[in-house]
């Protein structure tokens, strides 16, 4: 279970077992960079190619929406920057999506799951939303098992949805209500 840090929204940081999840920094840029160009990552991970200049373009950009609209951490873990996870809020519907992304170095440790835990704990914690939904290719089953680790529930599948690196993909979608996440607390 995460515990959030009073601190004013866009300094909140979360601790796990072994996870620190921070706002990002732009020093983060390399950590990030190198993460996000690995091809094995981007093979789900990235849209397109991945330079240094729009890396930390996006962090700029990120460093820069209102937290409580789109909080990202940087999940680090023995010291280093190892991923990062989002939350992507809508205010209006009282939801928001869930992301997360892992360096290979790093995948097969659990520290997916423990850091999108922290999130969806804080989103429906801190947040007070409804419900929380994520979506991925369905040929990543490891991001797949992370939804379901985490009580999701398998709520569509989008055949050939979009264009994705040049190739058509379908997206499954998985979503946790309110009520589902606190009869797991």
């Amino acid at each position: 279970m995460a515990g959030v840090t009073s601190q004013p929204a866009s300094q909140t940081e979360l601790r796990t077992k072994r996870l620190l999840l921070r706002p990002p920094r732009l020093d983060d840029a390399d950590a990030y960079f190198a993460i996000a160009s690995d091809p094995e990552y981007a093979r789900f991970g990235s849209r397109g190619p991945v330079d240094r200049e729009s890396t930390m373009r996006a962090l700029v950009r990120i460093t820069s929406l209102p937290w409580r609209q789109r909080p990202e951490l940087a999940i680090v873990f023995g010291g280093q920057v190892v991923g990062r996870v989002m939350l992507d809020v809508d205010a209006q519907n009282n939801i928001a999506v869930l992301g997360y992304g892992i360096g290979r170095p790093w995948w097969g440790l659990g520290i997916a799951t423990e850091a999108a835990q922290a999130a969806l704990d804080y989103a429906f914690r801190e947040l007070a939303v409804y419900k929380v939904w994520a979506r991925a290719d369905p040929r990543n089953l490891s991001s797949l098992r992370v939804l379901e680790k985490l009580g999701m529930r398998q709520e569509g599948l989008l055949r050939g949805h979009l264009i994705f690196r040049g190739e058509r993909v379908d997206r499954v979608y998985y979503g946790i209500l309110r009520p589902e996440w606190e009869a797991t607390r």
